[in-house]
This record gives C-alpha cells, sequence and structure tokens, in this order.
C-alpha cells in the first residue's frame, strides 16, 4: 500500500497549485498568505514544507509587482508628453494673445481718432501722402 502521508503530501500541494491558479484568478493580490487561505494552510507550512511553491508565488508577485509598476511608468511617460504639448501650445497661445492685444489696442486708438475727426473735435495735423503740399 502507499504511504498515507505521500498521499497527504501530494493532495495538499495539489490544493496549493489549485489555490495558486485560483488567486491569480481573481482580482484578488497575490500572496503566500492569500494562498495558504485559499488552500486551508498556514503560510508556514508553504514556506517550510513546499519551498519550491514558495517560491513560485514570490515569483508571481514579483512579476505582479514588476508589471504595475511597468505599467505606472508608462502612464507616467505618457501623461508627462501630454503636458509637455500641452505647455507648448499655452505658450503659443499666450505669445498670440499679446500680439493681437497689441493689434487690438493700436485699432482702439485709430478709432477714437477717427470718431474725433468724424466730429469735428479733433483736427489731423499731418498731411495726407500725395496731396504735394
Amino acid at each position: 500500500m502507499s504511504d498515507p502521508k505521500a498521499r497527504s503530501r501530494k493532495k495538499t500541494a495539489d490544493e496549493i497549485q489549485q489555490a495558486i491558479a485560483q488567486v491569480q484568478a481573481g482580482q484578488s493580490k497575490v500572496s503566500i498568505s492569500a494562498v495558504a487561505k485559499l488552500a486551508g494552510v498556514t503560510p508556514a507550512l508553504i514556506h517550510n514544507t513546499y519551498p519550491d511553491l514558495a517560491e513560485k508565488i514570490r515569483g508571481l508577485v514579483g512579476k505582479a509587482t514588476r508589471t504595475q509598476r511597468d505599467a505606472k511608468h508608462d502612464a507616467l511617460v505618457r501623461e508627462r508628453e501630454v503636458n509637455r504639448a500641452l505647455r507648448q501650445e499655452l505658450a503659443e497661445a499666450r505669445a498670440d494673445l499679446a500680439k493681437l492685444a497689441s493689434v487690438n489696442q493700436v485699432l482702439l486708438n485709430e478709432v477714437a481718432l477717427l470718431k474725433g475727426m468724424a466730429t469735428g473735435k479733433v483736427v489731423s495735423i499731418l498731411q495726407p501722402k500725395g496731396s504735394g503740399v
């Protein structure tokens, strides 16, 4: 007959493997504690009796952490590019605004002069071009 301890150990290892798969498939965080809880064993049992499975879980945790870090870094790089483009657009808009404000002020002064000339309150002392005087 086969050794009951060996069968029990194999059964526990299989349960831990299934728990690893379930934790990975779920939205919960992969950790030795989460796997142990799902498998119905203690984290110490996984650490002490199944070091190969503990290492597998640690590898998954590291991979998940790296993936999250890389995704956040990529998002940060994209947002920095967007920010840089928006800052450039803002600088161009401010330059355009300054030019338009200057042109607007010149036109306001010209309108005021022409209104004054039309009402007779202002007289131009400049000779029009081509008058020959």
